[in-house]
């Protein structure tokens, strides 16, 4: 995708990508006002530089890869935050006794899904939502991570790999009541 043009191109950038970008964060961090305030950090930034974008780039992948970037310096300062945010909900997930056993083996399910993809490396992680949420290209996954496409490939993979292994008791569990 190339740079949007109109009466006024960054406003019309905002209104093309902001969800996405705001949705990508929410996914990759553990707080909804995280996302909310590296949403609008990826925005001052994008806003700061694009008038330097040349026209051919791909302002999809540039606003992933100043995502990516907040997210990095994020987690990189609040990794105490972190680990006891993930002990907190570790403790937290007990289902309420008071509900159906197939809903409360599918929330156990669910959070085990998390669990694991919170546990992936953070390439691996990053390429994974990217790709598998966000459905953007290995290359621009590639230019968001500042590596090849070919190694964003090959990170997803990994990453599907590592899930299927953390997931593979998991075959069993019922994603219906049944009737």
């Amino acid at each position: 995708m190339g740079r949007v043009m109109g009466d006024d191109p960054f406003e019309a950038i905002v209104a093309a990508h902001h969800g996405e970008i705001h949705r990508y964060l929410a996914r990759v961090t553990a707080r909804a006002s995280d996302a909310d305030d590296l949403s609008q950090e990826t925005f001052l930034r994008a806003f700061r530089a694009h008038r330097a974008l040349p026209a051919s780039a791909n302002v999809r992948a540039w606003l992933f890869a100043i995502a990516t970037n907040l997210y990095r310096n994020h987690i990189r300062g609040e990794v105490r935050r972190r680990r006891a945010l993930a002990a907190a909900s570790t403790d937290g997930s007990a289902a309420d006794p008071g509900w159906p056993e197939g809903l409360a083996m599918v929330k156990e399910a669910s959070a085990r899904v998390e669990r694991v993809i919170a546990e992936l490396p953070l390439k691996q992680r990053l390429a994974f939502t990217m790709r598998k949420i966000h459905e953007l290209d290995y290359e621009a996954i590639g230019e968001t991570l500042h590596c090849s496409g070919e190694s964003a490939r090959a990170h997803v993979f990994q990453a599907l790999r590592k899930i299927r292994r953390g997931l593979d008791d998991l075959a069993g569990v019922p994603t219906e009541s049944p009737r």
